[in-house]
């Protein structure tokens, strides 16, 4: 992982924040982690109590906004704590993206305290996400509030 964080460090370490940079951490943390399937930011839509979807890899989604409290990703926006789903069949408030999907790990993106975005990792395997994955997310969250 720490391969990982460097390989994304020097993404980031180039000038400021794009979508194409997003992008970039995106294709190579799908590239990288065999179980990440779908890999997506999602920012908060200015004041409004929504998300909107940014950059990804994966399959296309018809989330494209997300109200505040819907689904994994509604209510990490909520909480302000990262959300680790073992089992999507599980989860009452889940937003289904695919059949495929069994899994998922959605980590906030704080800027001065607040709660504004965050990154969306989907997998096909069931509860494949570990402490190390958490770690990886919260570094990548911590580097884009940061430069952006």
């Amino acid at each position: 992982m720490e391969q990982l964080k460097r390989r994304i460090d020097t993404i980031f370490n180039s000038s400021h924040l794009s979508d194409e940079k997003l992008q970039k951490v995106c294709q190579l943390l799908q590239d990288e982690i065999s179980y990440y399937n779908w890999v997506g930011f999602y920012f908060r839509n200015g004041e409004k109590e929504e998300l909107i979807l940014g950059p990804y890899v994966g399959a296309e989604t018809d989330h494209t906004i997300i109200p505040f409290g819907k689904g994994i990703c509604g209510q990490v926006a909520v909480s302000n704590e990262t959300f680790v789903v073992p089992d999507v069949s599980a989860q009452d408030n889940y937003l289904s993206c695919s059949i495929e999907t069994k899994s998922e790990i959605v980590v906030p993106i704080f800027k001065n305290g607040e709660n504004i975005g965050q990154i969306d990792i989907d997998s096909h395997v069931i509860n494949p996400f570990t402490k190390e994955d958490e770690d990886l997310l919260e570094y990548v969250c911590t580097r884009v509030s940061e430069v952006i």
